[in-house]
């Protein structure tokens, strides 16, 4: 098959090109426009209680959320003054005369205490809109939000809408400084691995037409079904970094087929066979890791899935297309405009920089082949320490700390939290049904009884539909929120009446849950696959499960350290976030996925060569030998590469996306040196031709079906004297 596929891309080289300048286009114009159509949000399980609560609420009392909050403060003034009181009641008589507005709750109408700050300098209003779904709720609050100013008075804004308005716009400004601070820096490390200009800048060609096409992708599934705004943080990290990886592999195999005399249409079909056959299995792998992420019922997972099954897949194909379509066209002039670099050695074009027999790698492969058993303790102990931190780990929503210190919806939601008493914009609402107000004063009794609950007040009733908002004490995502919501749901309700549970905590609560219960079958599907390819590459059923076991260490590695910096606080001013306490679990859930599809990737560069080896030799210790020194220098560029990917988004301002790339960092840093370099190579000297076992039926499959080199027959490689060997 990669044969055949190499000598097709080669005849059809320029109807390839052709299709990838229309992509650009295509990318260019209408996909970038899926920063424009994508929703915030999406944390929630549509059949959760919190999600049937809120949907019972919106039919029995109609839509009572605090899309917007807007706080006025003065310096002077007291909220009874007239130079406070006039402009906030002007304001919000003007406000309930547009459009856009359904409701305004103000201290002014009814004077309840939690709307009041503690020194009676400032108060806040609850402004719910018109707006049929999120969409239309932005687009009305954009056109809103000049209104919301009283004249004389500090005015800032909060609220779901608002919120989820600032991290649309914080995650588009994070792409952007990503993508400003990586590509320089990418470019420069690229001349300087494969010494010319014209080399080094195909894996940029490659990456930018993974992002495009993921957008142009994205955006056609939006129009089917809802994608989330953070799908283009995975997007740009995911396709960018897969897509220099797969490039560098490809051109780096090319160069070194076009250096041992071939000429440029055979070196493509060389490179098919070897570096195409490696990069179908990596992009495959990963994609399916991601898709792992659908099984999730929250939109905001589910967009992680697609986001990132799109850009590794368009990475793929680009990578096996345009790529070696480029590379027919440019033959030997991919070595053109050489940069002279004094301490590179002096090798051939594309030739490795280090011999088979000599060189770093040379002398770490052959220290890991003579003292496997030393290596394997020591680098399984410091996995195991730098994984210690996460047995602590404990998990807690999202919410407006997520944003940078000094935006809008975070500065209100914490003044609210601090300076008024008993005050909360996220409250647990309690929904009563087939009872009167007055029939619901008992259970609302009971409510107020409920260890952690500060206050209740009827926030609607309609009928036989009553909704109780409950305040109680901490923070919104906290531990003692969850408790109360779990308290409140054992209570038994009123004879005769249905009682929901929802708000803001307990999404939080049904979140835990619904990620607990779905999480083990996501790591069956995704490890599965990832068994199931991984034979179907290499013939064996002992290398991929060391694979998936290999895959656990080093991302239970990068978990503790997460822990240690994001929940303990270490190095919170370094990095520039604000510490919780906690973990947000969807946050992990996107790693592991993540995660697992890279580290299956550099076991995929490294195992394919140590493969070639072996059905060339029969020597294991060899073969193992061989592959490290061949694949050493170039796993350790792409992890370089896609770490400097990966940092331009530890320099955003949302904190999950921070905490995503600082342990994607981690992880990557662990994988491709002490997991690719030290670990597997150790196992694999220890277990001798016990890597490459499987049984006699799965053997004659895979010599029939598998993804092998060649459309051939699987060689019987030569027995092996020695059980280690």
């Amino acid at each position: 098959m990669f044969d055949w596929w190499g000598r097709v891309v080669v005849r059809a080289r320029w109807a390839v090109l052709a299709a990838a300048a229309a992509l650009v286009v295509v990318g260019s114009t209408w996909g970038v426009g899926v920063f424009g159509t994508l929703s915030g949000g999406g944390f929630d399980d549509p059949a959760s209680e919190s999600s049937r609560t809120a949907q019972r609420v919106t039919a029995e009392l109609g839509r009572q959320g605090a899309d917007v909050i807007v706080l006025w403060s003065s310096d002077t003034a007291t909220v009874e003054q007239p130079a406070f009181r006039d402009p906030v009641t002007g304001t919000v008589a003007a406000l309930r005369q547009r459009p856009e507005v359904a409701a305004v709750t103000t201290w002014y109408d009814a004077p309840a205490p939690a709307l009041v700050a503690a020194d009676r300098r400032a108060t806040y209003a609850v402004v719910q809109l018109t707006g049929a779904d999120e969409d239309a709720r932005s687009a009305q609050f954009a056109s809103l939000r000049p209104a919301l100013d009283a004249p004389g008075l500090r005015t800032e804004v909060g609220g779901l809408v608002a919120f989820q308005e600032a991290a649309t716009v914080q995650s588009t400004e994070d792409v952007t400084r990503a993508e400003l601070f990586s590509m320089p820096v990418l470019l420069v490390l690229l001349v300087l691995i494969f010494g010319g200009l014209v080399a080094a800048g195909t894996p940029l060609l490659v990456g930018g037409l993974a992002i495009l096409g993921a957008f142009v992708a994205v955006r056609l599934v939006n129009l089917f079904t809802d994608v989330s705004i953070f799908a283009i943080n995975v997007i740009t990290l995911i396709g960018l970094g897969m897509a220099v990886d797969y490039a560098l592999f490809v051109v780096s195999r090319f160069r070194e087929e076009m250096s041992a005399g071939h000429t440029p249409a055979e070196a493509i079909r060389r490179t098919m066979l070897t570096a195409g056959r490696t990069v179908l299995v990596s992009g495959l792998t990963v994609a399916l890791a991601m898709a792992s992420l659908l099984i999730f019922p929250q939109p905001f997972l589910r967009s992680m899935g697609l986001g990132g099954m799109a850009a590794v897949l368009v990475a793929m194909l680009a990578a096996l297309t345009v790529l070696p379509a480029l590379l027919a066209v440019l033959g030997p002039r991919i070595d053109a405009v050489r940069v002279p670099l004094p301490w590179r050695r002096r090798t051939k074009a594309g030739g490795s920089a280090e011999a088979a027999d000599g060189g770093a790698w040379a002398r770490i492969a052959h220290s890991v082949m003579r003292r496997p058993a030393r290596y394997l303790i020591g680098v399984a102990v410091l996995l195991a320490v730098l994984a210690t931190p996460f047995l602590r780990i404990s998990f807690g929503g999202v919410d407006e700390r997520v944003l940078p210190a000094d935006a809008e919806p975070r500065v209100v939601a914490e003044r609210i939290a601090d300076d008024f008493p008993g005050g909360t914009v996220a409250p647990i609402d309690v929904l009563v049904s087939g009872l009167s107000a007055e029939a619901v004063r008992p259970f609302a009794d009971r409510v107020a009884a409920v260890p952690g609950v500060t206050g209740v007040q009827v926030a609607a009733s309609t009928g036989p539909s009553t909704l109780l908002a409950v305040n109680y004490r901490g923070e919104p995502t906290g531990t003692e929120a969850r408790d109360v919501v779990r308290a409140l749901r054992d209570l038994s309700a009123p004879a005769g009446a249905q009682v929901l549970v929802g708000g803001r905590p307990a999404a939080d609560v049904d979140l835990l849950a619904t990620l607990g219960e779905r999480l083990p079958w996501m790591a069956l599907l995704m490890a599965g696959a990832i068994l199931l390819l991984l034979f179907l590459a290499f013939g064996s059923l002992v290398l991929p499960v060391k694979a998936v076991l290999m895959n656990l260490l080093s991302i239970g590695a990068s978990f503790g350290v997460v822990v240690w910096i994001f929940q303990d606080g270490h190095l919170a001013d370094l990095l520039g976030f604000t510490p919780t306490g906690f973990v947000e679990p969807s946050n992990l859930i996107l790693m592991l996925a993540v995660l697992f599809g890279l580290a299956t990737d550099y076991e995929v560069f490294l195992l394919s060569r140590v493969r070639e080896e072996w059905d060339r030799t029969g020597d294991n210790t060899a073969a193992v030998a061989v592959g490290l020194q061949r694949t050493g220098r170039i796993i350790t560029a792409a992890a370089l590469l896609l770490i400097i990917v990966v940092a331009g988004f530890t320099t955003g301002g949302m904190l999950n996306v921070k905490l995503i790339g600082v342990g994607m960092i981690v992880a990557i840093v662990v994988d491709a040196t002490l997991v690719r370099a030290l670990l597997v190579p150790a196992t694999m000297r220890l277990l001798g031709r016990w890597n490459w076992w499987a049984p006699a039926p799965l053997a004659r499959f895979y010599a029939r079906y598998g993804l092998r080199e060649s459309d051939e027959p699987t060689p019987t490689a030569p027995e092996s004297p020695h059980p280690l060997r």
